[in-house]
């Protein structure tokens, strides 16, 4: 640990995800098929691609691949999830497609999974209140009856209810949204051919059943509107609420953020439903095995390679790439892994697109609230709610801890700070602490600590962020934990602040936003990421969106990636 301490204020960022090009061969003039970004997403279109039988090539613009889903050691022998930081919504079909545990993916699955310590004074001696959720049903009834007997009577219908509703809409997460143009237009036979597109929508509604309004409810209304017709204490309605709004510049009481909370159940682990998990090694090592299987099928991976733009040829269709160092590439398809306004901003010739679809991309919300903090520490933190004083890891230590989330208010006054362009004086807080189940990420007795906290705007009452700024917020944050968690502030080894201008500029991520566009419900299924252009193609021909920013979203998923390689084969083959 003193070694460890000696290393403070250091930095010295560097990559644990294989830096060099996977590829053994050097990079082609020619391929069938480009991929515009190495990340979760790209990697997963990239397989499906060369598995389809079309030779692809991946160009990543980092020295590093993975995209968010990336492990990089800030901190001399601390390895950290750089920015995503969990597992779940992977699908599952993706994963035994690609043979992802025979490539090297491994998966610590956690429980319990949430941990909420109040910040209170003991009664007679005892510790803080605080509330645990795992799978142990039974414990978790126990634990929501220190807070309310009548909570813990509806708590398990309420979590069938919510799988229900989750496991209905699966089939619309595999399958691009109905093809409403196809269906609209053109010949008696391709409506036929689009009608297949709604196959997805009819199972879904099947069963859904007599759950749809349900369904309709939970998608529209508040996540707090739906919380509060099941439960009344704060600590339970508060923890669950955070699911509703993570990632996301939006609370509780704003309509939609019931799908968010939807969204973020939606996810198994190793055919264990809900499950959430920490991958070995970090992120990086998802987006390790995703390229493993890649290379495996024949896909050619290049890391350093910046694409400045897309080329266009004189019939207004995609033929390929040049790149920041000036060399063309050219393939029959391209798949842009960027978001969508670094696709049709940045990377796609403005001549080429029409200016109403230009005003549309610019349209797009991109709002986010998240900075991400990564702190190496020398112990554990120790929480008065749960005290733990020999650094050995209690159960509680390898959940999600909510700290300032005590009551869906303190939610509320966060969001509102956060919209009015001030970082909020008292964020809600998600700690994770991932070394405490996987040992190769830190040096014994030592810790990483990723800090996922809201909310924070992208401009700060209208301008940028200065370093001051940057490390005022970091400390208000640290002294939040000092209050849950005494000495933690001392046990900082050293720690690394990403606001949103740093998550869009080190990881492409529009606006710092996570999700590759906001999750509401004018950006979701027919409206991802416009109205009639979720079915990944572009206005551009042979030109497509394979990343979060289309159909189903954001979360590491792989559905996008898998979605976009089948339409672009589907199309190749007519």
């Amino acid at each position: 640990m003193a070694a460890a301490a000696s290393h403070k204020g250091r930095r010295a960022i560097r990559s644990l995800t294989q830096a060099c090009n996977y590829s053994q061969t050097a990079l082609k003039s020619q391929y069938d098929a480009l991929v515009i970004g190495g990340g979760h997403n790209g990697l997963v279109a990239a397989a499906y691609l060369q598995k389809g039988g079309v030779k692809t090539a991946v160009l990543e613009r980092r020295h590093v691949l993975g995209g968010a889903a990336v492990s990089e050691e800030i901190f001399p022998g601390f390895c950290f999830s750089r920015c995503s930081y969990l597992l779940s919504l992977l699908r599952p079909h993706i994963y035994k497609d690609l043979e992802l545990k025979k490539h090297g993916l491994k998966v610590y699955i956690r429980d319990p999974h949430a941990f909420t310590p109040m910040l209170e004074e003991g009664v007679q001696g005892a510790p803080p209140r605080s509330l645990t959720l795992g799978s142990d049903l039974t414990k978790n009834l126990e634990e929501i009856s220190k807070f309310s007997q009548k909570d813990a009577r509806v708590y398990t219908d309420f979590i069938k209810h919510l799988d229900r509703l989750a496991d209905s809409i699966q089939p619309l997460l595999d399958a691009p949204p109905v093809n409403i143009p196809g269906l609209t237009t053109g010949s008696l036979q391709k409506r036929l051919s689009a009608a297949k597109t709604l196959l997805p929508v009819i199972k879904c509604g099947l069963k859904l059943g007599r759950s749809i309004p349900d369904f309709y409810s939970i998608v529209t209304a508040p996540a707090l509107k739906i919380l509060n017709q099941w439960f009344e204490s704060e600590p339970l309605k508060a923890t669950l609420a955070t699911d509703a709004v993570i990632g996301a510049m939006t609370s509780p009481s704003n309509p939609g953020s019931g799908y968010v909370l939807l969204h973020h159940v939606m996810g198994e682990l190793e055919d264990e439903k809900g499950a959430w998990g920490y991958v070995e090694g970090g992120m990086g090592g998802l987006s390790n095995a995703i390229a493993n299987a890649a290379t495996s099928y024949g896909v050619d991976i290049f890391t350093e390679k910046e694409v400045e733009q897309i080329l266009i040829d004189s019939n207004g269709a995609a033929k390929g790439v040049v790149l920041k160092d000036g060399m063309e590439i050219y393939s029959k398809v391209v798949l842009s892994n960027a978001t969508p306004y670094v696709t049709y901003k940045n990377l796609t010739p403005q001549n080429a697109l029409s200016p109403e679809f230009i005003k549309a991309v610019d349209q797009i919300d991109y709002t986010s609230p998240v900075t991400k903090i990564n702190v190496a520490v020398d112990k554990l933190p120790n929480f008065l709610a749960a005290p733990t004083p020999d650094n050995k890891p209690g159960p509680h230590h390898q959940c999600s801890i909510h700290l300032n989330c005590e009551s869906v208010d303190v939610l509320e006054t966060a969001y509102k700070e956060g919209m009015n362009s001030r970082p909020s004086s008292r964020p809600m807080i998600e700690m994770t602490i991932p070394s405490v189940l996987d040992h190769t990420l830190a040096p014994p007795g030592c810790h990483v600590v990723s800090l996922f906290t809201q909310y924070t705007p992208y401009y700060v009452e209208g301008r940028e962020w200065t370093n001051q700024e940057k490390e005022a917020f970091a400390d208000t944050v640290f002294d939040w934990i000092e209050q849950y968690a005494p000495g933690f502030k001392s046990s900082v080894v050293g720690r690394d602040i990403l606001t949103p201008p740093d998550l869009e500029r080190i990881f492409g991520l529009t606006g710092g936003n996570i999700f590759h566009g906001s999750m509401s419900l004018d950006q979701l299924y027919l409206a991802r990421p416009l109205p009639y252009l979720s079915h990944y193609r572009s206005p551009i021909k042979w030109l497509y969106l394979c990343g979060s920013g289309a159909h189903p979203g954001g979360g590491v998923m792989g559905s996008a990636g898998c979605n976009a390689a089948l339409t672009a084969m589907g199309d190749l083959k007519r």
